[in-house]
């Protein structure tokens, strides 16, 4: 029986068609060139020869372990006991030496900064910015006005037990809402707030009673903040001469902080990093250059 196909070769290439055609546009029947046959059956190759050597197919509750039981697994996690073991010797000795020692050694210096800087990032740089500039609400750690001190030691202390949490020896100190338990009217906190502005070097104001003010202070506010608005760190009582307010510097901020403060909170990191760490952070926090 005599072929009734008539074969479609295309007039301008000679090459045969699939037959296949879109808008006048014809399909060429052109075999996939050698190179790519060949790279591609060895793909397959390679791939039945991973399957056998490597872990590869999925079981109900494991997987196949392969000829070389090799693990990728098995082998981060001996990376990371190894390098484990490699930073506890100098872990074991920051833990060991006083804070104000570390910096005179200069490994122990190099190790205390890069641990400290890796721990900043990952638990303190949300708040506090990954510089430490801070952020409304959140510290500056780069100024020279601390809260709650700036020594080595403070900063040790802040850090091991955290400010307003639930911990025993937690920094805590809450400033009375004057405004919203109606200890004070708002015309008296008019007046206290204008006082604070007046010495402070912020505009007041007209027709304030600053004297008024001032007595308001003396009775209510002197005995945290002090005579001269210097502060007392061991209340954590801000010095209001200071020229960085946590929440703002201006009249209507000291107003709206009399009436209703704001009492921020930090973690207490004690049983949540280990002590070297917190050793590290302390050493790299007092490095930003603020602290005292």
């Amino acid at each position: 029986m005599a072929d009734t196909h008539k074969k479609d070769v295309d007039q301008i290439s000679g090459v045969e068609t699939t037959g296949h055609e879109w808008d006048g546009l014809k399909e060429l029947n052109n075999p996939l060139p050698k190179w790519w046959l060949y790279l591609f059956y060895a793909t397959i190759v390679w791939a039945v020869i991973y399957w056998v050597l490597y872990p590869s197919w999925p079981l109900v509750s494991s997987y196949t372990t392969g000829v070389l039981g090799s693990s990728q697994r098995a082998e981060a996690l001996a990376a990371l006991e190894e390098g484990i073991a490699g930073r506890s010797e100098f872990a074991d000795k920051v833990v060991a030496t006083p804070l104000e020692e570390i910096s005179q050694d200069a490994e122990l210096l190099r190790f205390a900064m890069a641990n400290g800087q890796a721990a900043f990032g990952d638990n303190c740089a949300p708040c506090h910015g990954a510089g430490g500039n801070g952020f409304e609400g959140y510290p500056n750690l780069q100024d020279d006005t601390w809260i709650w001190g700036g020594t080595m030691d403070d900063i040790h202390t802040t850090l091991l037990y955290g400010i307003r949490v639930d911990n025993d020896n937690a920094r805590f100190g809450e400033m009375p809402a004057y405004g919203r338990d109606e200890i004070f009217s708002k015309e008296e906190i008019d007046q206290v707030a204008n006082y604070v502005a007046s010495r402070t070097g912020l505009e007041t104001d007209e027709g304030a009673d600053l004297a008024a003010g001032e007595t308001l202070y003396v009775d209510n506010c002197a005995a945290c903040h002090g005579d001269n608005l210097e502060g007392i760190q061991e209340l954590g009582a801000p010095s209001l001469m200071s020229a960085n307010y946590l929440y703002g510097k201006s009249l209507d901020a000291i107003k709206a902080q009399i009436t209703n403060p704001r009492n921020g909170v930090m973690p207490a990191w004690e049983g949540r990093l280990d002590e070297a760490t917190i050793k590290s952070l302390t050493v790299y926090v007092h490095s930003f250059g603020g602290g005292q």
